[in-house]
């Protein structure tokens, strides 16, 4: 089932006037969230056989597009609650009972946010990799870990979290654990105070003598890994280059709007967007918006309909979105000028945030070394 006709239109006029205030305050988008929830939007992706609304990653990739053209805060944490969602999903299997199987019933019913807690400050961003290691106690595990920049840390009412296995020194032999935001021993008051995406509260969580029972685990035991590279990254790198496009696409949309609006009163009134070179800027990103935007869509297609070549299009897409974003705030602020840089156009907004999903694990630099190894035949790790 697609969801397309229920989510449009989103009510992004009401969540881009929160969003300045979301910016500058460095405050959690509280109201914007309530809009979802109230939308039923929390529950995108989850089947109606468990209570969600349907939906799936074309729809997914559509929502977070509009949302972070209104406001970019909002939209990164949305993704990493559908993402965490959909790798509660896949680490659910048939069980229909016990702690994920309830933590979806939340989410499913817009009473429940999640997020992922993956990075560790020792391995940084690459968030496959575990320097923590989980200890054997019983019938659980105890974990003791440093994480970073964990979206809605203060919150999140759940948190996906990664661990070395227990008995591997291995970083990639890893386990994933369903943690309640209450547990004891996790603290989460640490604050984020970043250039751009300032309202995503993307803190760190210091986890200290954290039990989780194996009933918490997602999936088999091991299997952490195979979990984050068969649900995790396929969702966070499509949600990821969405948010890019719709940066892309919002900054690009305020600099048009505000050439053909300024007047040269020396030159008879022409305005910014008669000026030839105003033009050409504004044309060069236009384009790779386009072709940025028809690739999110095409990976999206590929994801969705299990095309073998998915695999090389969700390393490529965050990347490939994360540089046009770059170059198309970029460009807006040229056009924008003096205004753009005195603050009185979103478009120095839009700049800040778009520089996160360049150095957001994995980051660019990462992803372009694994499309190297995918076209010349290498293993990723």
């Amino acid at each position: 089932m697609s969801t397309a006709a229920t989510v449009s239109p989103l009510p992004t006029d009401a969540i881009a006037v929160e969003a300045p205030a979301v910016d500058r305050d460095g405050r959690f988008p509280e109201e914007s969230i309530d809009l979802l929830r109230e939308l039923g939007l929390l529950s995108l992706a989850i089947p109606e056989s468990d209570g969600g609304i349907g939906g799936g990653v074309l729809d997914f990739v559509s929502v977070v597009e509009r949302l972070a053209g209104a406001c970019a805060s909002t939209a990164m944490v949305y993704v990493m609650h559908v993402t965490a969602a959909q790798t509660l999903l896949a680490g659910l299997g048939s069980e229909r009972d016990g702690p994920t199987a309830e933590t979806l019933a939340g989410i499913a019913a817009g009473e429940h946010l999640s997020t992922l807690a993956f990075s560790e400050r020792g391995s940084r961003g690459h968030f496959w990799a575990q320097v923590s290691r989980a200890r054997r106690d019983g019938t659980g595990v105890v974990i003791d870990a440093d994480k970073t920049y964990a979206t809605s840390a203060g919150h999140a009412d759940s948190f996906v979290t990664a661990t070395g296995a227990p008995g591997s020194d291995d970083p990639i032999a890893t386990e994933l654990y369903l943690l309640p935001a209450d547990s004891p021993g996790l603290d989460r008051s640490g604050r984020f105070d970043g250039l751009g995406l300032r309202g995503n509260e993307s803190g760190p969580l210091t986890l200290r003598g954290v039990r989780a029972a194996d009933e918490q685990r997602l999936g088999d035991p091991g299997s952490g890994f195979a979990l984050m590279m068969g649900a995790t990254l396929p969702w966070f790198s499509l949600g990821s280059a969405a948010s890019s496009v719709g940066i892309a696409g919002a900054a690009l949309d305020a600099a048009a709007i505000h050439a053909s609006g300024v007047r040269l009163e020396h030159l008879g009134g022409t305005s910014l967007a008669e000026v030839e070179t105003v033009r050409a800027h504004l044309a060069a990103a236009k384009v790779r918006h386009l072709q940025a935007r028809a690739h999110l869509y095409e990976v999206a297609r590929q994801v969705a309909e299990g095309d073998e070549a998915a695999q090389l299009g969700v390393l490529a897409v965050k990347a490939g979105a994360a540089e046009t974003a770059l170059a198309v705030t970029d460009a807006a602020m040229r056009v924008g000028g003096g205004a753009a840089y005195a603050r009185r156009l979103p478009i120095e907004r839009h700049l800040r945030d778009a520089r996160a999903a360049s150095v957001m694990g994995p980051s660019t630099d990462v992803l372009h070394d694994f499309v190297g190894k995918v076209v010349t035949g290498q293993d990723l790790l």
